[in-house]
């Protein structure tokens, strides 16, 4: 995507912030155009087709998590990047939970600001190199678990049907395809399609949600386990149906 039909929503309470962001994105060739309040943000996504908005966490009202999520319902091929107060690796996962594409920290540098921008969205409109058909019509079986490709079905061993995002269904497919190897996360990340580069903790909300599904106790897992400083393991059988 050229950077000059890039087209940026600065969501922001302190007018400082919101006019530093877009006078460096204009002069780098991006559109952008601020929000100063809730109503001003949701005249301005109704009025106009952006490609991302810069949202603050705590926009329009302290504490209030509510409006990431709302924008992320209403608006799904958004980009969306959160920024907050919050350093620790939780607010960062609390972001991501909410429905944004990546997390920055404030005080945060503009041309990592910009560097995200522009990462997010080669991710996502880049054409995707032709790559050798998978067989689509594959079932596999796991821990009493079954997946149909061709179906996209996950059941459980009781045989109800389990819901999957596209994103987990992805990450389980790379997954079971490599049972008991270990997968780093930059590998995870191009089987799941996210965006590229090196902002890779968005893996780690997909297979914490990933878990939820398949995991009896999340928060120890058997299935999927985590190789510290490598990346993850799918320690179950697959057989191939």
């Amino acid at each position: 995507m050229n950077s000059r039909s890039i087209r940026v929503l600065v969501a922001d309470d302190d007018p400082g912030i919101r006019t530093a962001i877009i006078d460096f994105l204009e002069r780098h060739g991006v559109q952008a155009v601020g929000a100063a309040g809730r109503q001003d943000l949701t005249r301005r996504l109704a009025e106009c087709s952006h490609d991302l908005v810069i949202l603050d966490l705590q926009f329009g009202k302290e504490d209030d998590l509510t409006l990431l999520p709302e924008i992320r319902s209403k608006s799904a091929d958004l980009a969306i990047i959160g920024t907050g107060r919050g350093r620790d690796e939780i607010d960062r996962v609390i972001g991501l939970e909410l429905g944004a594409d990546d997390y920055l920290a404030k005080p945060f540098g503009l041309r990592e600001l910009l560097a995200r921008i522009r990462a997010i969205l080669r991710g996502r409109y880049r054409p995707r190199a032709s790559q050798p058909r998978r067989t689509e019509s594959a079932r596999y079986r796991f821990a009493g678990w079954q997946l149909d490709r061709r179906l996209r079905r996950l059941t459980d061993p009781l045989g109800a049907v389990v819901a999957l995002s596209k994103s987990e269904y992805a990450l389980l497919i790379a997954f079971v395809e490599a049972s008991r190897r270990t997968l780093s996360r930059e590998q995870l990340l191009q089987a799941t399609r996210v965006h590229e580069d090196v902002f890779d903790r968005s893996i780690d909300v997909q297979v914490l949600r990933l878990r939820r599904k398949i995991e009896i106790d999340p928060g120890n897992p058997k299935i999927i386990r985590t190789e510290r400083g490598v990346g993850y393991v799918f320690t179950a059988a697959v057989e191939v149906l």
